[in-house]
């Protein structure tokens, strides 16, 4: 059976740690943390760094992706904390996102287990390089806006919510690419390929992406490929996908956080200059005619061909808010009533100057106005592309639900 989405290039299996402000100050306690050892960018090689790492992103704010000595690490660190197991990497966490809507897929996995096997849901095939079942899981910390940690010299609280990944995962890390994928691209009408980010050997990188160029000449004439980028483990990496990936790709897509990542500074996200330079700085990087932008105020695309996509980025944004407010099980009404919420005043304004300021070269959609007590903040941006290229096809299941629309949705 062809299918209009194919999604790869590889699903995780996710222990997502539930908040524990109490259980973090105990840790840090027992292992004389003090503010001064805080460090995003720490070696993690056991629970003391780790912990550094994620108090320091919780006094930033921020989120980011960090490579960890072991997977066993991230599996002791959890069995202290309440943990819900759960399916990710970009590719299978849209493919759920959009199942829930009744959208098809197809994912390419590079590893299997039972918890995989358990939580796909029927709308979700997928082809699978492992030949055999292995579990390397990525540790997740979600944290609400005012957390709070306590240490012996201070305390950490966090302005915004986020979340922050910790992974060592062999199979995801040689991203063995199945035989099978060239014949599904054939039939497919957008193809999503992700998952560089945590590769490590240059070498290896540029045989997946020789062999990903010579797979991606079957995708039918018009179909979208679109490349959602993600916090590499090795900046070395990134340089390669940069130089070898350029012009096999329509469409460069990455958050806040990322685009930061690449320019070496933070972004004032609501200051149309500020976001214009970045966006004018970040050109020598992009591999795509177009640049796709997600933030929590508004979501852009950028180039010659942004026209295309406003109702992709209004499908984006409006999936991706579902799940802030709703969580995994929410329902095409949950994104209906979504739909009904006003759009960000930050957002709006900034929509609007942007556009006076790029003129075509722009097309800046929104976010809504979101007010919730607990929101989701794991797999935002994976949830955007599911919703962008759901609305980008059209196919079934989007259409089928009144969704192939957002009226109102760019300024």
């Amino acid at each position: 059976m062809a299918h209009e989405l194919v999604l790869g290039l590889g699903g995780t299996v996710d222990f997502e740690v539930a908040w524990d402000a109490t259980g973090l100050e105990e840790l840090a306690r027992r292992t004389g943390i003090r503010l001064a050892d805080l460090d995003a960018g720490v070696p993690i090689e056991d629970e003391r760094s780790l912990l550094c790492s994620i108090l320091a992103f919780v006094r930033d704010g921020v989120g980011g992706e960090r490579f960890i000595a072991s997977s066993d690490l991230a599996t002791s660190f959890a069995s202290r904390f309440p943990t819900k197991v759960t399916l990710g990497g970009t590719c299978v966490r849209a493919a759920l996102a959009i199942a829930r809507l009744g959208v098809p897929s197809l994912v390419h996995l590079v590893s299997i287990d039972e918890n995989v096997r358990r939580l796909l849901p029927p709308a979700v095939d997928y082809l699978c390089s492992a030949t055999r079942d292995s579990l390397d899981p990525h540790l997740i910390i979600q944290f609400p806006a005012g957390a709070t940690v306590r240490l012996g010299d201070g305390e950490v609280r966090a302005e915004h919510p986020n979340r922050i990944i910790y992974v060592n995962d062999p199979p995801n890390r040689d991203l063995v690419l199945s035989p099978r994928l060239p014949d599904a691209l054939a039939g497919a009408r957008a193809f999503l390929p992700s998952g560089f980010n945590v590769m490590r050997d240059p070498a290896l990188l540029r045989e997946r992406l020789r062999f990903l160029s010579d797979a991606m000449a079957r995708l039918p004439v018009g179909a979208l490929a679109f490349y959602e980028d993600a916090g590499f483990h090795d900046n070395a990496m990134r340089a390669i996908v940069s130089a070898e990936f350029r012009g096999r790709i329509d469409v460069h897509s990455l958050n806040e956080d990322e685009l930061q990542s690449y320019l070496g500074r933070r972004v004032d996200l609501l200051d149309v200059d500020d976001v214009g330079e970045a966006l004018a700085g970040f050109r020598r990087f992009a591999i795509a005619p177009t640049v796709v932008v997600h933030t929590k105020y508004w979501s852009l695309a950028h180039g010659d061909h942004a026209a295309a996509f406003v109702d992709a980025l209004a499908g984006g944004i409006d999936l991706a808010s579902t799940r802030y407010c709703y969580g995994d099980d929410f329902t095409p009404a949950d994104l209906r009533t979504v739909r009904g919420l006003p759009r960000h005043p930050g957002g709006s304004a900034f929509a609007v100057r942007i556009g006076d300021r790029l003129g075509d070269q722009v097309r800046c959609v929104p976010g809504r106005l979101l007010e919730v007590a607990a929101p989701t903040t794991i797999g935002l941006g994976d949830t955007f592309v599911g919703g962008f290229l759901a609305a980008h096809v059209g196919g079934q299941g989007w259409a089928e639900n009144g969704l192939a629309t957002s009226e109102g949705a760019s300024c």
